[in-house]
């Protein structure tokens, strides 16, 4: 009578007991919390060796995709996005209309002058 199977039938290789004889010895850490603007907690983990200024206060929830803090009860709240600004507007922005007016007189001379109308 042949057997055919294996001895170790329904386990997975590499498994066995599970715990720091098989991993190692687990490194300390500390949990640190944080809450978005939709109540949304999640929590990071980190080195306990790592100083509290080193901890990011916000980071940016992996559910809602919107920043999240670390005080439950003030949530951080959106950031307001600028519309995109054209070319036009940021020159508009540097110039006054004096300034634009000559710069513009300045470049139709040159062309008029290039061009030979003058």
């Amino acid at each position: 009578m042949a057997s055919g199977g294996s001895a170790i039938r329904g386990t997975r290789v590499g498994s066995g007991p599970m715990g720091e004889q098989d991993r190692g010895i687990q490194a300390e850490r500390i949990a640190v919390s944080y809450w978005d603007a939709m109540g949304n907690e999640t929590v990071r983990y980190f080195s306990a060796q790592v100083e509290p200024e080193d901890i990011p206060e916000t980071i940016d929830s992996p559910t809602t995709g919107l920043p999240a803090g670390r005080d439950k009860a003030n949530p951080p709240s959106l950031p307001i996005n600028e519309p995109y600004k054209t070319h036009l507007a940021y020159v508009k922005e540097r110039r006054t209309d004096k300034e634009s007016k000559q710069i513009l007189e300045d470049a139709l001379q040159r062309l008029r002058t290039k061009k030979g109308r003058i």
